[in-house]
């Protein structure tokens, strides 16, 4: 759920928390997401209800060792995607000027090796500093179910019946 507001705003001008009152609280997003659709189910106004996530952490999940293979590997893949789009950028402004291959395929390479070479220059200055790769998210502790004080006992009464 991503409106953040109440009533009959469709989108507030500045972000702000939801006022209300806390209809249940889940430990698990997916959980306050099953408490939506139930509610949505029952014919209940879900657009006056807002999820809201207390205790933010940051979580890095570590996925894995970095080596200057996997570098080279990961470098030349973003760098040969560059070099698609830039050879489709190519190709549509100046279609008569090499044939299609030619001009993708000499995209994609040229893009592959810069890429694989500002990877491994990147990787080998930070190197002592960073050897794994890993993935940042941000994820609470709990998800409050919150709604108008004058639905709260509507809410309630439908998620008790689940």
């Amino acid at each position: 759920m991503s409106t953040p507001g109440f009533p009959n705003s469709r989108a507030p001008i500045q972000p702000e928390i939801p006022k209300g009152e806390i209809v249940s609280t889940y430990d698990r997003y997916e959980d306050a997401k099953h408490a939506v659709d139930v509610l949505a189910r029952s014919g209940f106004p879900v657009q006056r209800v807002s999820i809201l996530g207390n205790d933010l952490r940051s979580v890095e999940r570590v996925t894995g060792r970095l080596s200057y293979g996997k570098v080279a590997w990961m470098g030349a893949l973003s760098g040969a995607y560059l070099g698609l789009f830039l050879g489709l950028l190519l190709f549509i402004f100046q279609p008569d000027n090499a044939g299609i291959g030619g001009v993708f395929l000499s995209a994609v390479v040229i893009g592959a090796g810069f890429g694989m070479l500002f990877g491994l220059l990147s990787y080998a200055m930070n190197r002592n500093r960073r050897d794994f790769s890993s993935i940042m998210q941000m994820v609470a502790t709990r998800y409050d179910l919150v709604t108008e004080p004058e639905l709260l006992h509507e809410a309630r009464r439908v998620l008790g019946g689940e």
